[in-house]
């Protein structure tokens, strides 16, 4: 929620998701600030808002990703809050008690919801030691889930641990196809979310 005492709100994501937000801040009467890569200098979410910041033209782990880099240009453009939107940082809880320590809002859960919940891993263990009922599945790094491929009943959905927004999603029929659908959703998870761990369930 964006508090009314808020002034000036970065908004660290990209594309739609941020014009959204932007918008959202502006009909609120605030200051909308954003971060980019050089590669969407030109995008429209970057001419929208009042205050743009380049956040170089290296990949994702380096610019949208890039928890110490955003909190810097936060500092300086000397924002009250920062909206994560979905994806990328928004569920990292490293990210929102970075945010804290500066002494900037950050605009979702705390980081103790958000290691807990934001990590599908995480929330599965969670269920489980609650007696919640979950689906048959399995959790890990790829090399573990790689090793147990043929324990896994087929088929199954790939999903990474630590992402949001559809990203690295596969649905895999067979034990021979594993490896190949595996090794993929973790390279995305890894370039989006900075993790490659993966969920795997029936």
């Amino acid at each position: 929620m964006i508090q009314s005492s808020f002034h000036k709100i970065l908004v660290a994501n990209r594309g739609e998701i941020a014009r959204r937000i932007i918008r959202a801040i502006r009909e609120l009467d605030k200051i909308a600030v954003v971060v980019h890569s050089d590669f969407d200098k030109d995008l429209p979410f970057v001419t929208e808002a009042d205050e743009a910041y380049s956040l170089g033209s290296g990949d994702l782990n380096q610019t949208y990703l890039n928890i110490k880099m955003i909190l810097d240009i936060a500092s300086r453009a000397q924002v009250d809050a920062i909206h994560p939107g979905y994806g990328f940082l928004a569920e990292n809880s490293d990210f929102a008690l970075a945010c804290q320590k500066k002494g900037i809002h950050f605009i979702g859960p705390s980081p103790k919801v958000i290691s807990l919940m934001g990590n599908k891993s995480n929330a599965r263990a969670k269920a489980i030691e609650l007696g919640i009922p979950v689906l048959a599945g399995a959790t890990g790094d790829l090399e573990y889930l790689i090793g147990n491929k043929d324990t896994l009943e087929y088929p199954l959905l790939i999903k990474p641990s630590a992402g949001g927004g559809g990203k690295g999603i596969r649905t895999v029929q067979s034990a021979e196809k594993f490896e190949i659908e595996a090794g993929e959703a973790s390279r995305e998870a890894i370039s989006s979310f900075g993790s490659g761990d993966l969920h795997v369930y029936n």
